[in-house]
């Protein structure tokens, strides 16, 4: 069965406009979700909400929303006075702006949407829109109300429909150089970025999501349907951990297949027979 539609309203470019429907693109039903369970009984869990000064259970007629303006201070707001910040669900995504897709950087996409024509009546006019975006490869940006929030849309072709991601805004992304700032900035051999490059090229496919696959997940099924067989499960003893000492030239010839590089160490090798023939002598 189809899944429903998560919005339905109407695609506007300029004076041109065409019904439309929603759907997530991504969905988790398939990744494996624990319950919370009393393990002495078998029965599932239900959480409740309780005072955290009084450690009573509050009812659902005393559950309420508010702001922490300093620790422990709240302000409540009622459900009524959230009303007076709702936008206007107008079910229109109308697009403001066409852009290279290239200039939208990546840590601004959110979630993804699949876009169809809802109903034969507005085919005619999604397909010249999505045609036309095909046409001069660009990005439209829009504006949409989700959940009583207006997002910023990015829409651009999938195929025969449309693909639609949410953006996030500034303020929810973390400035880069809180966390860039402190690396360092060797000076390394450009030999070592030839090797590297070497290594990018052997390396080199092409993007193939089939190719993914969730180790962790598909260990998750087994361990789950080995337990409700009534077998044993046994933890693997931890890999003690391999030390980050390295030397940066050889790994990178190793990785290339090449013979790692001669040190001094590796030259005083031959004389260490000698000194030891001298101790079994001396015994």
């Amino acid at each position: 069965m189809a899944p429903r539609a998560y919005w339905k309203g109407s695609l506007k470019l300029s004076l041109v406009t065409c019904p439309i429907a929603l759907y997530p693109a991504s969905t988790q039903a398939e990744r494996t979700h624990f319950h919370q369970i009393n393990t002495k009984t078998g029965h599932r869990l239900r959480q409740q909400m309780v005072d955290e000064q009084t450690g009573r259970v509050v009812d659902k007629d005393h559950k309420g929303r508010g702001y922490e303006l300093s620790k422990g201070k709240y302000v409540e707001i009622e459900e009524e006075e959230l009303d007076a910040v709702k936008l206007e669900s107008t079910h229109t995504i109308e697009i403001d702006d066409f852009v290279p897709a290239e200039d939208i950087d990546e840590r601004y996409l959110d979630k993804p949407y699949y876009i169809v024509p809802n109903g034969k009546a507005g085919a005619d006019a999604f397909v010249v829109i999505r045609d036309a975006m095909k046409r001069k490869d660009k990005v439209a940006l829009a504006r949409v109300v989700l959940s009583n929030r207006e997002h910023v849309i990015a829409l651009k072709p999938l195929g025969k429909g449309l693909l639609g991601t949410t953006l996030r805004y500034p303020y929810e992304l973390r400035d880069e150089d809180d966390y860039f700032d402190d690396i360092p900035n060797p000076r390394v051999s450009k030999d070592m970025i030839d090797l590297a490059s070497h290594i990018l090229d052997k390396k080199a496919s092409k993007f193939d999501p089939d190719k993914f696959k969730d180790k962790y997940e598909a260990a998750l099924k087994a361990l789950v349907k080995r337990k409700a067989a009534g077998k044993t499960i046994e933890v693997p003893e931890e890999n003690a951990e391999e030390s980050n000492v390295i030397d940066l030239m050889d790994a990178l010839k190793q990785s290339l297949g090449r013979k790692k590089a001669a040190t001094p160490s590796a030259k005083g090798k031959k004389r260490a027979p000698a000194r030891l023939s001298r101790k079994r002598k001396a015994a």
